[in-house]
């Protein structure tokens, strides 16, 4: 009994680290890709900030985002997803000059009661 107690305690744990770990790993992803970029978003012209709503409820994203690699799109679900958890990780590339104060602010502008987001293209790189 004892042996069975310490092997379902020792299961959760590893569960726990697992789940810290890929965490952990996705995040650091999201801050290599997310600071790799150079785009700069202009707020006017073709790309005015209508093209970059997205519904990812229905899969419908901006075509910025179906024009980049398969990683960088990647991220972008990944961020909108997990933004609860990306807020509470700053971002390291300097974007703080751009009003950025957390890993989320590099992808998710704006999160929409109607299921709708307002990327930001910075990323997108």
């Amino acid at each position: 009994m004892r042996s069975l107690r310490s092997s379902i305690s020792s299961r959760r744990a590893a569960i726990t680290r697992r789940a810290l770990l890929q965490g952990s790993l996705g995040a650091a992803g999201l801050a290599l890709v997310g600071c790799s970029g150079s785009a700069v978003f202009n707020g006017g012209g073709s790309s005015g900030a209508y093209d970059m709503v997205a519904w990812p409820g229905q899969d419908k994203w901006p075509q910025m985002f179906w024009d980049a690699p398969t990683s960088v799109q990647e991220t972008y679900r990944y961020a909108v997803a997990n933004q609860d958890l990306l807020q509470w990780m700053p971002c390291f590339c300097g974007c703080v000059d751009q009003g950025h104060v957390s890993n989320a602010d590099c992808y998710v502008e704006e999160m929409r009661d109607d299921g709708s987001v307002l990327l930001d293209p910075m990323s997108f790189g």
